[in-house]
């Protein structure tokens, strides 16, 4: 893969940061983007996709950097949450990681196509909630973790399927919401860890994208947050991922 010149790399900063915080895969905009428009291989795109999130995640810890300070000091209910949704999480993504690798050609488009409807449709799926998050068992916990470890495969969204999750299980949406975020860090850090920097970027253009990430979502996470709880983004999902369908079937 040719590395990517620094307008492409604004470009894909400014995507993940709007996209992350959004109920639709922003592995799946990235992987798309790089696929079709700058021409890249699966195994390029996906690294891409995955070190991105570097980005994101320092703007939620930024963010919420009380609330995670607090969560440690006082050891409550999150931090068991945590805990166990990060274990289950990665007994879900790591044999996942190594599938999405090994997907060639044009049938990753159909992938990431057909996974951003399946998002759509569970994105329709009727949500009340009314529990406090404190209240999650075990159990519940480890079904978060499971949930955000499907998101490793691009076109499914993490923050669509963990708040769904979760108001599905009858949690507030201010506490879904902010618990999506929380169970993020610790996925998203050991996902850049065993996913490496993409081999074709140098260390300024790594800075440069990462900062752009950094900064775009950290200036978009309260706008976009309220737009999140207002706007269905199911529509947007099944037409997206329709499209994406039928112009692979279309050109294979």
């Amino acid at each position: 893969m040719e590395p990517l010149h620094l307008p492409e790399l604004v470009a894909l900063g400014i995507v993940q940061g709007v996209a992350e915080w959004l109920p639709v895969s922003s592995e799946g905009m990235i992987m798309l983007v790089l696929l079709n428009v700058f021409g890249t291989d699966v195994a390029s795109a996906f690294s891409y996709a995955v070190f991105l999130h570097l980005g994101t995640m320092l703007a939620v810890l930024v963010k919420f950097r009380r609330h995670i300070v607090q969560i440690i000091a006082e050891r409550s209910a999150s931090l068991r949450i945590i805990a166990i949704a990060t274990i289950f999480t990665a007994f879900t993504a790591l044999p996942l990681m190594l599938v999405v690798k090994n997907v060639e050609g044009q049938l990753a488009n159909l992938v990431i196509g057909a996974l951003l409807i399946v998002t759509g449709l569970f994105l329709r799926i009727p949500r009340e909630g009314y529990r406090a998050f404190g209240e999650m068992s075990n159990l519940e916990s480890a079904a978060l973790g499971i949930a955000q470890g499907f998101a490793i495969l691009p076109g499914i969204s993490r923050s669509g399927t963990t708040v769904s999750y979760l108001l599905l299980r009858k949690i507030r949406e201010e506490d879904a919401l902010r618990l999506s975020f929380l169970v993020s860090i610790p996925a998203t850090a050991g996902a850049v860890v065993i996913g490496g920097v993409p081999e074709s970027i140098s260390v300024t253009s790594a800075l440069i994208v990462l900062a752009t990430t950094f900064v775009t979502g950290y200036l978009m996470i309260d706008v976009l947050l309220r737009v999140a709880r207002s706007v269905g983004f199911s529509a947007f999902c099944i037409i997206f991922g329709s499209v994406a369908v039928i112009f692979t079937l279309i050109s294979m």
